[in-house]
């Protein structure tokens, strides 16, 4: 069963239709919307400040999700697919989003919706990232326009897989 606790007075509140892997880890000032999904050894940590999760977002294996305290908060939109390893601390993030596996997402970034960030890549702190655009690198750097027929059929058909996934699992 997930690790859940309650934090300086907050619990953590979980979306209906959500899956929670057995050693997941969410504690604090956590909102976690509808249809999502925090995988295997996943820590969403809102004891310093909160982390807001919209719906259909999926946290993959040994993603961490951390703030900085009474500086910066987590804000993730809806249909956000944030890849195994990452590392989100403090970054507004909105609709549409895929984080690659390992990448680092640093304070007071903000993402805009229906962009990529590259795996790997590092996106220093205060780093605005245009909507409809893939960021990678270290430092991430700008890359080129995401075509708006790839944002359907790669954010939208991996944030599905994982609502596939999350299925298998109830059994």
């Amino acid at each position: 069963m997930a690790l859940i606790k309650k934090v300086r007075g907050f619990e953590p509140q979980i979306g209906k239709s959500s899956y929670l892997s057995e050693n997941c880890t969410i504690v604090g000032d956590v909102i976690i919307g509808e249809n999502c999904s925090i995988w295997f050894n996943a820590v969403v940590r809102g004891d310093v400040n909160s982390i807001r999760i919209g719906n259909k977002v999926n946290i993959q294996d040994g993603a961490v999700l951390h703030c900085l305290y009474e500086k910066s908060t987590i804000e993730i939109g809806n249909n956000v697919s944030i890849g195994h390893n990452v590392i989100i601390h403090g970054a507004k993030i909105h609709d549409n989003v895929l984080v690659g596996m390992g990448a680092i997402v640093m304070d007071h970034v903000e993402i805009g919706k229906n962009s990529i960030i590259a795996a790997g890549a590092l996106v220093l702190e205060g780093t605005i990232v245009e909507s409809g655009s893939i960021y990678g690198g270290i430092p991430a750097k700008r890359l080129k326009s995401i075509d708006p027929m790839q944002t359907h059929e790669m954010i939208e058909r991996i944030a599905n897989n994982y609502l596939m996934y999350a299925k298998w699992y109830e059994e």
